[in-house]
């Protein structure tokens, strides 16, 4: 009767300590997530994202993707910055906003996500979804247009069924990996 009684209470221990360490490892990994998948410059992504219609989502996954939230990144074809602008870029967002181009100010927050945003606003309005966007935004208009053009690349109606360089395709499958991520914590940005 004892050992029975002790056989119950040891599984009764076992459980209840599973269940713990459970919880326990559950709240770690959630607060592991939120910092890993944070919603940085807050301030001037909800700006942004207003003033030229793009979900702050959409802004913080491609930031997290391009420069995991560093504003001195730089990548290895020189693009810069939180939302990694490229000199080529930066001139043809300038004089697209009627401004100066000054590349320097890449490394600026504000500057950065501001021509990122409109950038990415303007490859969705261009193309009409978000996936030919992205792709858009890593390998530029010259290139998805003539991908468009092409019926090996397109379905004839301004979608891409396919993305012929691996870089672009898993970029856009690295962006909405990470926008899914997005929405699971932050379902409010999901705008």
């Amino acid at each position: 009767m004892k050992k029975a009684i002790f056989r119950s209470l040891a599984v009764l221990i076992i459980i209840g300590l599973s269940i713990s360490f459970g919880l326990i490892y559950t709240r770690m990994y959630e607060r592991y997530e939120y910092k890993s998948y944070p919603c940085g410059f807050e301030e001037i992504v909800t700006k942004y994202s207003e003033k030229y219609g793009v979900p702050s989502i959409i802004v913080y996954s491609i930031i997290k993707t391009e420069s995991d939230f560093q504003s001195n990144a730089v990548s290895s074809a020189n693009a810069v910055g939180l939302m990694q602008i490229t000199s080529d870029t930066c001139d043809w967002v300038a004089m697209k906003l009627g401004e100066k181009s000054e590349f320097a100010l890449m490394y600026d927050p504000e500057t950065n996500i501001r021509y990122g945003t409109y950038l990415i606003s303007y490859l969705k309005l261009e193309y009409g979804n978000w996936d030919t966007a992205f792709a858009a935004y890593n390998a530029g208009l010259g290139r998805i247009n003539s991908w468009l053009e092409d019926e090996r690349y397109s379905d004839g109606n301004g979608v891409l069924k396919e993305i012929p360089i691996d870089e672009t395709r898993a970029y856009v499958e690295k962006i909405n990996e990470t926008w899914k991520i997005y929405k699971r914590l932050y379902p409010e940005l999901d705008n």
